[in-house]
Protein backbone atom coordinates (compact mmCIF):
# COMPACT_ATOMS: atom_id res chain seq x y z
CA UNK A 1 0.00 0.00 0.00
CA UNK A 2 1.23 3.49 -0.74
CA UNK A 3 1.55 5.98 2.12
CA UNK A 4 -1.42 7.95 0.73
CA UNK A 5 -3.58 4.81 0.71
CA UNK A 6 -2.48 3.96 4.24
CA UNK A 7 -3.50 7.44 5.44
CA UNK A 8 -6.90 7.12 3.79
CA UNK A 9 -7.33 3.74 5.49
CA UNK A 10 -6.31 5.32 8.80
CA UNK A 11 -9.06 7.93 8.68
CA UNK A 12 -11.67 5.55 7.25
CA UNK A 13 -11.00 2.63 9.62
CA UNK A 14 -11.17 4.99 12.59
CA UNK A 15 -14.84 5.71 11.75
CA UNK A 16 -16.28 2.25 12.54
CA UNK A 17 -13.88 1.90 15.47
CA UNK A 18 -15.16 5.11 17.02
CA UNK A 19 -18.76 4.26 16.17
CA UNK A 20 -18.62 0.86 17.85
CA UNK A 21 -16.66 2.14 20.85
CA UNK A 22 -19.05 5.05 21.42
CA UNK A 23 -22.18 2.97 20.95
CA UNK A 24 -21.15 0.26 23.40
CA UNK A 25 -19.97 2.69 26.07
CA UNK A 26 -22.54 5.51 25.77
CA UNK A 27 -25.76 4.69 23.97
CA UNK A 28 -29.09 3.64 25.44
CA UNK A 29 -29.20 0.33 23.57
CA UNK A 30 -26.32 -0.94 25.74
CA UNK A 31 -27.42 0.82 28.96
CA UNK A 32 -28.16 -2.31 30.99
CA UNK A 33 -24.94 -4.18 30.09
CA UNK A 34 -23.01 -0.93 30.59
CA UNK A 35 -24.48 -0.40 34.07
CA UNK A 36 -23.74 -4.03 34.94
CA UNK A 37 -20.11 -3.60 33.82
CA UNK A 38 -19.85 -0.36 35.83
CA UNK A 39 -21.05 -2.16 38.96
CA UNK A 40 -18.65 -5.05 38.36
CA UNK A 41 -15.77 -2.64 37.73
CA UNK A 42 -16.46 -0.87 41.01
CA UNK A 43 -17.41 -3.81 43.21
CA UNK A 44 -15.40 -6.70 41.78
CA UNK A 45 -13.65 -8.82 44.32
CA UNK A 46 -10.38 -9.00 42.40
CA UNK A 47 -8.46 -6.23 40.70
CA UNK A 48 -8.33 -8.23 37.46
CA UNK A 49 -12.13 -8.48 37.48
CA UNK A 50 -12.52 -4.75 38.14
CA UNK A 51 -10.11 -3.82 35.35
CA UNK A 52 -11.65 -6.27 32.88
CA UNK A 53 -15.14 -4.84 33.33
CA UNK A 54 -13.84 -1.27 33.29
CA UNK A 55 -12.74 -1.85 29.69
CA UNK A 56 -16.40 -1.95 28.67
CA UNK A 57 -17.22 1.35 30.37
CA UNK A 58 -14.45 3.55 28.92
CA UNK A 59 -14.61 4.44 25.22
CA UNK A 60 -10.85 5.07 25.13
CA UNK A 61 -9.97 1.68 26.62
CA UNK A 62 -12.60 -0.16 24.61
CA UNK A 63 -11.39 1.45 21.36
CA UNK A 64 -8.05 -0.36 21.74
CA UNK A 65 -9.76 -3.75 21.58
CA UNK A 66 -12.03 -2.78 18.71
CA UNK A 67 -8.96 -1.46 16.89
CA UNK A 68 -7.15 -4.78 17.35
CA UNK A 69 -10.13 -6.57 15.80
CA UNK A 70 -10.15 -4.21 12.80
CA UNK A 71 -6.38 -4.51 12.32
CA UNK A 72 -6.73 -8.30 12.23
CA UNK A 73 -9.77 -8.21 9.92
CA UNK A 74 -8.18 -5.77 7.47
CA UNK A 75 -4.53 -6.75 7.93
CA UNK A 76 -3.80 -3.03 8.24
CA UNK A 77 -0.26 -1.81 8.84
CA UNK A 78 0.95 1.77 8.88
CA UNK A 79 4.32 2.96 7.54
CA UNK A 80 6.23 -0.31 8.05
CA UNK A 81 5.49 -3.73 6.60
CA UNK A 82 6.32 -5.82 9.67
CA UNK A 83 5.05 -6.10 13.27
CA UNK A 84 6.01 -2.47 13.90
CA UNK A 85 3.51 -1.42 11.26
CA UNK A 86 0.76 -3.14 13.25
CA UNK A 87 1.86 -1.36 16.42
CA UNK A 88 1.97 2.05 14.73
CA UNK A 89 -1.43 1.34 13.17
CA UNK A 90 -2.90 0.36 16.55
CA UNK A 91 -2.02 3.58 18.31
CA UNK A 92 -2.71 5.77 15.28
CA UNK A 93 -6.16 4.29 14.80
CA UNK A 94 -6.96 4.64 18.50
CA UNK A 95 -5.82 8.26 18.40
CA UNK A 96 -7.91 9.18 15.35
CA UNK A 97 -10.94 7.23 16.59
CA UNK A 98 -10.79 9.08 19.90
CA UNK A 99 -10.58 12.42 18.11
CA UNK A 100 -13.75 11.43 16.23
CA UNK A 101 -15.46 10.43 19.50
CA UNK A 102 -14.42 13.69 21.17
CA UNK A 103 -15.78 15.72 18.28
CA UNK A 104 -18.98 13.69 18.31
CA UNK A 105 -19.35 14.23 22.07
CA UNK A 106 -18.85 17.98 21.68
CA UNK A 107 -21.36 18.07 18.85
CA UNK A 108 -23.95 16.18 20.90
CA UNK A 109 -23.34 18.47 23.85
CA UNK A 110 -23.82 21.57 21.67
CA UNK A 111 -27.03 20.17 20.22
CA UNK A 112 -28.35 19.31 23.68
CA UNK A 113 -27.51 22.82 24.93
CA UNK A 114 -29.25 24.35 21.93
CA UNK A 115 -32.39 22.28 22.56
CA UNK A 116 -32.46 23.39 26.21
CA UNK A 117 -32.08 27.02 25.18
CA UNK A 118 -34.87 26.70 22.60
CA UNK A 119 -37.20 25.14 25.21
CA UNK A 120 -36.38 27.96 27.61
CA UNK A 121 -37.14 30.61 24.98
CA UNK A 122 -40.40 28.87 24.02
CA UNK A 123 -41.39 28.64 27.67
CA UNK A 124 -40.67 32.33 28.21
CA UNK A 125 -42.69 33.23 25.10
CA UNK A 126 -45.65 31.17 26.36
CA UNK A 127 -45.47 32.92 29.73
CA UNK A 128 -45.48 36.30 28.01
CA UNK A 129 -48.46 35.27 25.84
CA UNK A 130 -50.38 33.98 28.86
CA UNK A 131 -49.59 37.15 30.77
CA UNK A 132 -50.83 39.33 27.88
CA UNK A 133 -54.14 37.41 27.62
Amino acid sequence: MTIATQIVWLFVLAIPISCISWTVTHEEIFREPHEWCVRRSQNGRFIVTRKFFYLFTCEYCFSHYITIIFIILCDYKLLLDDWRGYLIALFSLVFVANIYMSLFGLLRQAIKKEKVEIKKIESEEKQIENHND
